[in-house]
């Protein structure tokens, strides 16, 4: 299967760590915070000392390990971001496709606003599903945790083996 491919799933595991590890620091860190994952580990952005990103790294691993694959799901997490926008998009786009009369397009407005925000509620539990089954991977079969380097002030990388 494809989400098995080498790169794919190293990623999807560190999408997994990075979203547990943001769970963490949330509990003891305000503000805004984001990260980004690759198949090598993940970028954190917000305001955290190095060692509480080593600390919260470190316990999201070992708490993933064992069993607590809910955190690997986020609610802030861009695949929630990504799902509503396609869906809401493309069942607004629907019945205005194909109508080039301006006027045709205005009376069927309203619908195309009515079947975006259908697209959006049907997304709130379908952004979550594709993080649990296609963007996250929450078993970390053998991966460890290298080093975590501070970038520069808001950024931390955290690599990952």
């Amino acid at each position: 299967m494809i989400l098995n491919l080498p790169y794919i799933l190293e990623t999807r595991r560190n999408h997994a760590l990075e979203h547990a590890t943001l769970h963490l620091l949330a509990k003891t860190h305000t503000g805004r915070m984001a990260g980004h994952s690759n198949p090598t580990g993940f970028f954190l952005l917000g305001n955290f000392p190095t060692q509480d990103v080593w600390i919260s790294a470190t316990e999201a691993l070992e708490r993933l390990r064992n069993g607590e694959s809910g955190l690997a799901i986020h609610p802030g997490c861009g695949t929630n971001m990504a799902t509503t926008a396609l869906l809401a998009v493309t069942l607004a786009w629907l019945p205005l496709r194909g109508n080039k009369s301006t006027l045709m397009r205005l009376l069927l407005a309203p619908f195309a606003v009515i079947l975006a925000v259908i697209g959006v509620f049907l997304a709130r539990p379908l952004g979550p599903l594709l993080q649990k089954r296609v963007t996250t991977e929450a078993d970390m079969g053998n991966m460890h945790i290298i080093d975590v380097v501070f970038i520069r002030k808001g950024v931390h990388r955290v690599i990952t083996g």
